[in-house]
């Protein structure tokens, strides 16, 4: 066997290649992998793939901005002094030289003027706080339109409300920090919160204030529950939310080649890393230029906090505005009570509903599968359309919430508006109550008009915009396939079970498990999918390409093609079959 020398690599060294030694670096690395095995796990795990999708940035948002709120806040602290201790104000703010005031107030004032970049990173640090609120309120939105939070993501649900009360409570903690006019308002409203709470309100009130109202102790608490308590249980639920992450895998929108068992993106490295990365920078940027050009509680406007005065108008945050709606417009119903006095008015708005509220909203996603049965694991989304009665459960408590929100700032909706102030009172009272239930039908109905349009579209193409004339003289539009992605996407839901109670007994007499509840289950079962349209049949999506055939035939002398010119040869999945679809594009 002869070999061509021709094609045999030269090489110009005359000694064999050696292993160069490992520099520092690669040796602490090396002995830090031998003893905590790290290199197996950041090898699997820096090749995790992720999707990539517009909407899973919202909760991206809502990271960074926990990032920015740290950073900001970091800065901050050095400069904060969090005690009531009475002084006289020499700064250089002249308007209030000379007035008495806390240490917190002066401190908050001097970052305010007088440390460099102090005012820009109180302002971010407020913007960002909202920012972050809000984000996770849309993310938690996107989550349920979406049916992310069905199994295996329950306890995922769970943590992301937990994490929406915690950063209220956050939000809270730090704007009454200042100690200004406007948020003293807001511990005295806290204040009197704690005592309309039956029997043990006036002994919640003296442990936290440390006495009467407002004490020497208020200020230095809540700066030790907005620094080190919240923003140390919000990290541990934030890292435990990430890990939940990326166990469970993200979830995907429903396309070609995407399963439940696979994710279909780009890997952490190098890919998603560097777009995570630019985010951030994004959010960074936008929170510094709010914080640059925006003015956000401007606490020198408000002066001193003066347990004897209370600010006009005064507002707290907005995520804090919707129980202060419904404080503004409940009656004022009181009762007397063994000699105790339950203020009604107070305990509803305040102490009720919000917690109940978050109930709800935790016990969504369990109530979901328990009405539907469905104890499958789901890594595949939905669109809103597709689940009707879900989708409009949202949008109710959305109403709910809005409307409450709305009721909060019902003294400057009069003024601007020039109404009457009972009048919009009356109105909301109303409002809360009968506009989600409007809400509920008006989405519900909503979301099967769309999904009979997307039935229509794949039963019998898009609008050409073609008028053409039948040799009766009638008129008709013509319309064309859509593509087979589109139509993958249409039929890539399951159909929707509903749940029938079979009210069995066994031979001795006893009944199935479930007893009552079945009943009820089956009942509620029926009218979460009552009027709801499911995905058409293979044989049904046959007739309509047949139709669509002999239509072409009739029709093909308007395009001067032969009528058997036209081929139908896509391929369309639904349900494991391969459909013949049409394609004259």
């Amino acid at each position: 066997m002869s070999i061509d020398t021709s094609k045999v690599a030269d090489s110009n060294t005359t000694t064999a290649a050696t292993a160069k030694k490992p520099g520092k670096a690669g040796a602490v690395a090396t002995w830090a992998d031998d003893r905590l095995g790290l290199g197996g796990a950041m090898k699997k795990n820096l090749r995790k793939v992720f999707p990539d999708h517009w909407s899973f940035m919202l909760g991206e948002i809502a990271l960074w901005s926990f990032v920015v709120l740290l950073l900001s806040g970091v800065f901050l602290t050095l400069w904060y002094v969090p005690s009531m201790g009475e002084i006289e104000y020499q700064g250089s703010y002249d308007p209030l030289r000379g007035v008495e005031m806390s240490e917190a107030y002066a401190s908050t004032l001097k970052l305010s003027f007088d440390v460099r970049g102090g005012l820009l990173m109180r302002q971010m640090h407020h913007w960002a706080a909202m920012i972050f609120v809000a984000s996770m309120m849309v993310h938690l939105l996107r989550v349920w339109f979406t049916g992310a939070f069905r199994k295996p993501r329950e306890l995922n649900w769970v943590i992301g409300c937990i994490l929406l009360l915690l950063g209220t409570l956050e939000g809270f903690t730090g704007y009454s920090l200042p100690d200004d006019l406007l948020s003293g308002t807001g511990i005295r409203a806290a204040d009197g919160f704690l005592k309309a709470t039956p029997v043990v309100g006036s002994y919640m009130s003296f442990f936290l204030f440390g006495g009467e109202f407002p004490g020497e102790a208020i200020i230095p608490r809540l700066y030790t529950i907005h620094v080190l308590l919240i923003p140390g249980i919000l990290l541990g639920l934030i890292a435990a939310h990430m890990l939940l992450l990326v166990y469970h895998k993200h979830t995907q929108w429903p396309g070609p080649g995407r399963t439940e068992e696979n994710v279909v993106g780009f890997p952490m490295l190098p890919v998603y890393a560097a777009k995570a990365g630019g985010f951030f920078f994004i959010v960074f940027g936008v929170a510094a230029f709010m914080g640059g050009l925006l003015s956000i509680n401007p606490v020198w406007k408000f002066g001193p906090y003066d347990p004897t005065k209370v600010t006009a108008g005064s507002q707290p945050d907005w995520y804090m505005g919707w129980p202060d709606g419904l404080l503004r417009i409940i009656p004022g119903w009181e009762s007397v009570i063994f000699g105790y006095t339950i203020s009604w008015n107070v305990m509803i708005p305040i102490l009720i509903v919000p917690p109940l509220m978050l109930v709800v909203l935790i016990l969504l996603p369990f109530v979901d599968a328990w009405i539907t049965g469905d104890k499958r694991e789901h890594h595949l989304l939905q669109r809103p359309r597709d689940a009707p009665t879900r989708t409009a459960i949202m949008v109710a408590l959305m109403t709910f919430y809005g409307l409450a929100w709305a009721a909060g700032g019902n003294d400057i909706i009069a003024i601007k508006l020039h109404l009457s102030i009972n009048q919009i009172t009356y109105f909301m009272r109303v409002a809360v109550f009968l506009g989600p239930v409007i809400a509920f039908f008006v989405t519900r109905r909503w979301c099967i008009s769309l999904q009979r349009h997307d039935q229509d579209r794949l039963l019998h193409g898009y609008e050409t915009g073609i008028i053409m004339r039948s040799p009766e003289g009638g008129y008709s539009e013509r319309h064309l396939p859509i593509s087979e992605t589109e139509a993958y996407r249409l039929t890539a839901r399951d159909r929707d079970v509903v749940y029938t109670a079979d009210g069995h007994v066994d031979e001795n007499g006893v009944a199935a498990p479930g007893g009552k509840l079945d009943g009820v289950r089956a009942k509620l079962s029926t009218l979460m999918f009552a009027d709801t349209l499911q995905k058409p049949t293979a044989a049904e999506i046959e007739a309509a390409h047949h139709h669509a055939e002999h239509e072409h035939a009739l029709t093909a002398a308007y395009d001067g093609s032969p009528a058997d010119g036209h081929q139908f040869d896509g391929h369309h999945a639904v349900e494991g079959e391969s459909l013949r679809g049409h394609d004259d594009q």
